[in-house]
């Protein structure tokens, strides 16, 4: 029996990890957070003084990452890294490490060892079109960038970080150019995949509706 695979990809800010994380948890399924990943390399980078144009250094340090999910968070080198990889440094990082086409061939097999009964949601920019093309069900999740901007300031702020509003949002509008510019994996929406628009919905009603669509599609045996 084919193992279950909803992927949900969508540009940063979006929600798409809270969401996927509450559709794998409302159907019981494995989650990966496919961005934490190349956030890791980009920490690990930072931390071991490797150069951001350094490929192979970087791809070397995808292949021997010493990541675990466990506990609800992620860990690196047995250190709780949920909080580290989550400043705004660490995102670009990310998105610069992630434009390199030997880090992401490295993270390839990685990410699909994830899929495991009794099924798997996952999030990222390239789940539906590169890691799982041919997942049960493609999500495309996306709100706009005032929208986008407004929550990332909202979470800093509520982590008692400062935060100023127009660089988050400008900051987004450049890694939404980038990301969908790269030649490698470029962020985009897929064919075959559902366009969910979050700027109107409450994180409850994105859930209900990922959660609908693969019920829908279960039922249908697609």
């Amino acid at each position: 029996m084919t193992v279950p695979v909803i992927t949900i990809d969508g540009p940063s800010a979006s929600g798409k990890g809270t969401v996927a994380a509450l559709v794998a948890d409302q159907l019981g399924f494995h989650y990966l957070d496919s961005g934490s990943l190349y956030r890791l390399v980009a920490l690990l980078a930072i931390r071991r003084g490797i150069p951001m144009e350094d490929e192979a250094a970087l791809a070397e340090a995808a292949r021997q990452l010493p990541v675990a999910f466990a506990d609800g968070t992620v860990w690196l080198d047995g250190e709780d890294a949920g909080d580290a990889i989550r400043g705004e440094e660490i995102g670009m990082g990310a998105s610069r490490v992630g434009a390199l086409p030997a880090v992401r061939e490295a993270l390839l097999e990685r990410q699909r060892a994830f899929r495991q009964a009794p099924g798997l949601v996952t999030d990222g920019r390239d789940m539906g079109s590169v890691v799982f093309p041919s997942a049960t069900l493609k999500v495309f999740l996306t709100a706009s960038a005032d929208e986008r901007a407004s929550r990332r300031y909202k979470q800093l702020i509520g982590k008692g970080e400062s935060a100023n509003l127009p660089k988050i949002k400008q900051d987004i509008v450049d890694r939404d150019a980038r990301d969908a510019a790269r030649t490698v994996a470029p962020l985009r929406q897929e064919p075959d995949a559902r366009l969910l628009d979050t700027t109107e919905l409450t994180i409850d009603q994105a859930v209900e509706a990922v959660v609908q669509w693969f019920r829908e599609q279960q039922a249908s045996g697609l």
